[in-house]
């Protein structure tokens, strides 16, 4: 089971605890506001009311040992970096830290922090995406610098296998899976609609009218294949 722990109980931070929490991750939160814990403490596995700039105290939670630490102290630069440079010290190996400025992100950096959130400004981006091209379902930012995006397939990819639009070797990107519509039977004999996931597709899978192609691939190429289909018209 994963374990997470979230140091930062806004609106951010108790967001994403909870999602983990939700799905089945371990997650520790931590605030130095005993009113936030106190409301999170019965959707996490653990909260701990505390200073993060406190290193003899941030010693005894053993976050070194998860999986990742989420940083969502963005709106506080100086508790921000101060908390980064103790989970660096003390061996925390996967940072992911919410920043505010550019500034914020470079100094984190400088510290050794690689995955730097911009919350609003990946909002900004995924909801400029979606409104360029009516494909677009999802468009993810990930710290590798690669974008995960959930797409409709476009009108010239349908009837065609994964193998003939060789997405990657033509543009550099990757099919991770396929959402498809079934057409199922109740118990009670009515017709219904049910979404399915081919999360391991292969070379001769036929991409359907309807289907929600999931892909990976660097930002450029990502990007370009946006522009291009976009420009597809019924």
């Amino acid at each position: 089971m994963s374990n997470f722990a979230v140091i930062g109980l806004g609106k951010f931070g108790a967001t994403v605890a909870i999602t983990l929490f939700e799905n089945g991750a371990e997650v520790l939160v931590i605030d130095k506001d005993e009113k936030v814990v106190d409301e999170l403490k019965d959707r996490v596995t653990a909260a701990v009311t505390m200073d993060s700039t406190d290193e003899y105290s941030l010693k005894q939670l053993g976050l070194e040992n998860m999986d990742a630490v989420i940083l969502a102290l963005g709106s506080n630069i100086q508790e921000s970096i101060l908390t980064s440079a103790l989970l660096k010290k003390i061996g925390v190996g996967k940072i992911y830290a919410k920043v505010e400025t550019h500034l914020h992100g470079r100094i984190l950096e400088m510290i050794g922090v690689q995955n730097i959130l911009f919350p609003e400004e990946m909002v900004g981006v995924q909801l400029a995406k979606t409104l360029l091209s009516r494909n677009i379902l999802e468009y993810v930012n990930l710290s590798s610098g690669h974008i995960m995006l959930e797409m409709v397939a476009p009108r010239s990819f349908i009837g065609k296998t994964l193998q003939e639009l060789s997405l990657p070797m033509t543009r550099g990107i990757n099919v991770i899976a396929i959402k498809y519509n079934k057409l199922a039977v109740t118990e009670e004999g009515k017709n219904v609609i049910e979404r399915k996931m081919n999360d391991m597709p292969g070379a001769s899978d036929i991409v359907n009218e309807g289907d929600v192609l999931i892909l990976l691939g660097p930002q450029a190429k990502i990007n370009q294949l946006i522009n291009d289909t976009s420009k597809e018209r019924d």
